[in-house]
């Protein structure tokens, strides 16, 4: 598909491209869905980023990212991979010292978050032959693909593979998935309680059971409003109650996780997933999963229709049925990739008090040049009488906020808030999309939008004078309090 010209391009952002950047940009837009693709008119794919620096005001972590220049740099200066698998083994080498994981651990790479979801659902359905149970929890705070991905399903018109397939076409191999949407949220929006997911599994496992299913429970660490649920006591209790018969999987696709979580999470036998275009801070699309040494052990071929959907260096060298994926190489992500990761690594060297200190700086520069002047309410993390609960999730989790713009003029719904999102993206400030989380008096859903920031936005932060820091960041806060005002009218 034809990429955006570099007119185009520098009307988005004011980047001005060279023959290899223009290259380098058409790589990254490339292996992925439709997703990835760049308008040509604007140079922004459907998300309205770019994999190519940009001249903007971004908050918009928590929906997709632009490419930081020094992301960009890096790729230009180390170019393209000579031998995909080889870049693949050495980016999981990456991604293990990064995390402190051991070399057993498993990582997986795919083109999106949403493609992860067959990792999941094939290691489970290994355990059953009648199939596997899906407990998605909060599926409005999860991607909107996931809904057909869970169900082991496409969830696009062609794969990163370039084979054309239907949305909600069953994906061969993966056997029968039943899928149940267990709420984050309560009909009012208010967070719902870890205690009572819990009991809403324990139901999900007597169907699953009734059915001699393999039941598979996301666990989301980092949904699209910040929420961590169930708890680990919760998690800790139902396996002890279930055993083999229940599947974890960790959606932490957001990357808002620290590697203490991850470790506790493979502890408990439960596969991570993570992707590098959110907190990570990298490009989209790209995703890992890191999958638990005890479930990498007698595990099924992978299914037929995996030979549509993923390449051969992308799952660990040897897995069973791996011989029946393309041996082919998909630079694009191998990229996207590399510069997630850099911006891993980069991120890792900051002090951890310096990392909660610009969080904290954050924060306060949102309540007091953006909420209070603006009189917003702040959606909730936690359930109802939980705050202190909420203060003990790892310091990641306060980097996104979600506003309450329904007291605007122009954003008092969902509707409005998103076509506001786009308008403001347009004038060159990008904040995170509305989420389904609030309700307006009359009973439908309320405007928001999230303001998140990101690994290589704190990175930079953490390289400046607290003084450069602190202007630099309020002026951003007032440009966005600003911007809510002329478009709120």
């Amino acid at each position: 598909m034809p990429i955006a010209s570099a007119q185009s391009a520098q009307a988005a952002g004011g980047f001005v491209q060279d023959q290899t950047s223009r290259e380098l940009i058409d790589l990254l837009s490339s292996g992925g869905d439709a997703r990835i693709t760049l308008d040509p008119e604007t140079g922004l794919n459907r998300y309205l980023s770019a994999p190519y620096p940009r001249d903007v005001t971004a908050y918009a972590s928590s929906t997709a990212n632009d490419i930081s220049a020094a992301a960009f740099a890096f790729l230009r200066k180390h170019g393209v991979p000579d031998d995909y698998g080889k870049a693949l083994n050495a980016m999981r080498e990456r991604i293990r010292g990064a995390y402190g994981l051991d070399e057993d651990v498993g990582i997986i790479f795919a083109p999106s978050g949403t493609d992860l979801e067959y990792v999941a659902l094939y290691l489970s359905a290994s355990k059953s032959n009648a199939g596997v149970h899906n407990m998605l929890l909060g599926a409005d705070e999860v991607g909107s693909g996931c809904i057909h991905s869970a169900h082991g399903r496409y969830f696009a018109d062609e794969t990163a593979l370039g084979f054309a397939v239907k949305p909600k076409q069953i994906v061969e191999g993966l056997g029968d998935v039943s899928l149940t949407d267990i709420p984050l949220r309560c009909i009012e929006g208010k967070v719902r309680s870890s205690a009572a997911i819990a009991e809403n599994v324990r139901h999900e496992m007597d169907v699953a059971a009734m059915d001699g299913r393999q039941a598979l429970l996301h666990i989301v660490h980092g949904s699209k409003t910040g929420l961590i649920l169930p708890a680990l006591d919760d998690i800790d209790a139902l396996r002890a109650e279930y055993h083999n018969r229940l599947s974890l999987v960790i959606d932490a696709c957001q990357a808002r996780i620290t590697a203490g979580a991850i470790s506790e999470y493979l502890q408990r036998d439960a596969i991570v997933f993570l992707t590098g275009s959110k907190f990570m801070g990298g490009p989209p699309f790209s995703g890992f999963a890191l999958v638990p040494p005890a479930l990498m052990k007698n595990v099924q071929p992978l299914p037929s229709d995996f030979a549509h959907i993923f390449r051969r260096a992308e799952w660990p060298q040897n897995w069973s049925g791996s011989d029946r994926l393309e041996n082919s190489a998909n630079m694009g992500l191998a990229l996207r990739l590399s510069a997630s990761i850099f911006e891993l690594e980069r991120f890792s060297l900051v002090l951890p008090e310096r990392v909660e200190a610009i969080i904290a700086s954050f924060r306060n520069a949102v309540f007091n040049e953006i909420t209070g002047p603006l009189g917003l309410n702040i959606v909730e993390s936690n359930a109802p009488g939980q705050r202190a609960e909420w203060l003990k999730h790892p310091i990641e989790m306060q980097t996104l906020i979600t506003l309450d713009v329904s007291s605007l003029s122009g954003m008092r719904t969902f509707d409005e808030a998103q076509a506001m999102h786009k308008a403001m993206a347009g004038s060159g400030l990008r904040l995170g999309q509305s989420v389904k989380s609030v309700r307006t008096s009359g009973g439908n859903w309320a405007g928001t939008l999230r303001i998140g920031i990101s690994m290589p936005q704190i990175t930079a932060w953490a390289a400046m004078s607290e003084a450069d820091f602190v202007t630099e960041l309020t002026a951003g806060m007032v440009r966005v309090a600003e911007a809510l005002r002329v478009h709120s009218g």
